[in-house]
C-alpha cells in the first residue's frame, strides 16, 4: 500500500514537468528574443529572393532545340528580318542576344560579336541581380545567432551575478534560452540560404555555357553564310 502511494506521488510531481516541458516551435522561437523576428524577417527576404530568382532563371533556360537552326536556314536564304522577327517571339537570353547580333548583319565581324557580347553581360547582370543579398543572407543569419547567443551568456551571468550565493536555475533560463534558440534558429536561415544560393548560382552557370555556345554557334553561322539581305 505505501509503494503505491509513493508511485502515484511521483507521478503527480512527474506530471507536470512533461507538460511544462512540451511546447511548440512559436514558444520556442518567442523565448529567443528580439533577434528571432531579425531571423524571421531574413527567412522571409531568403525565400522570397530564391522564388523571384528561381523563377527568372528557369524562364531563361527554356531555349527550344531548334531556335538555332531556324536562324541558320532564315540567314542562308538572305531572310534576315524573318530571323530578327523570329527572335522576338521568345523571351530568353539567347534569343536577345541573337537578335542584337542579327540587327548588325553586314558590318564587321568584330562589331557583330562585341554587339552580342554586351548583351550578353546584361543578361548575365540580370540573372545575377539579387544573388549577392541572397549570399548576405547566408554569411549573416549564423552571426546574428552567434549574437544572440553572447548576449544571452551575458544575461546568464548577470543573473548570476545579482543573485549572489543565492543562485537558482531558473535564474539562468532566460538567458540560456536566448543564448541556444538564436544559434539554433540563425544556422537554420543561414544553411537554408547558402543551399539555394549555390543552387541559383549552378542555375545560372548553365544558362551562361548555353548562352555561350549560343554565341559561338552565331558567329560560325554569320561567317560562313553570305545573306545580308531579304530576298523576300
Amino acid at each position: 500500500m505505501l509503494f503505491n502511494l509513493l508511485q502515484a506521488d511521483i507521478a503527480a510531481q512527474a506530471a507536470p514537468v512533461q507538460q511544462e516541458m512540451s511546447f511548440s516551435l512559436i514558444d520556442m522561437a518567442a523565448k529567443g528574443g528580439w533577434l528571432m523576428i531579425v531571423l524571421l524577417i531574413l527567412s522571409i527576404l531568403a525565400i522570397y529572393i530564391f522564388g523571384k530568382k528561381w523563377w527568372l532563371i528557369n524562364q531563361a533556360s527554356k531555349i527550344d532545340k531548334n531556335f538555332m537552326m531556324d536562324i541558320r536556314d532564315y540567314i542562308h536564304d538572305g531572310k534576315v528580318k524573318s530571323a530578327a522577327l523570329l527572335c522576338t517571339k521568345f523571351d530568353n537570353p539567347v534569343a536577345r542576344m541573337t537578335e542584337a547580333g542579327i540587327q548588325r548583319i553586314g558590318k564587321p565581324l568584330s562589331d557583330i560579336q562585341t554587339a552580342v557580347e554586351n548583351v550578353g553581360n546584361v543578361e548575365v547582370a540580370r540573372l545575377e541581380k539579387g544573388l549577392p543579398y541572397l549570399a548576405t543572407i547566408a554569411g549573416g543569419a549564423p552571426m546574428i545567432g552567434f549574437l544572440g547567443t553572447v548576449l544571452g551568456m551575458v544575461q546568464a551571468f548577470f543573473n548570476m551575478a545579482n543573485a549572489g550565493n543565492n543562485i537558482d536555475i531558473t535564474l539562468l533560463s532566460s538567458g540560456i534560452y536566448t543564448a541556444m534558440i538564436t544559434t539554433v534558429g540563425g544556422l537554420i536561415v543561414g544553411i537554408l540560404a547558402y543551399f539555394g544560393y549555390n543552387f541559383l548560382t549552378a542555375k545560372v552557370s548553365a544558362v551562361v555555357f548555353k548562352m555561350e555556345s549560343s554565341t559561338i554557334e552565331f558567329m560560325d553561322m554569320i561567317g560562313n553564310g553570305n545573306g545580308t539581305q531579304e530576298n523576300n
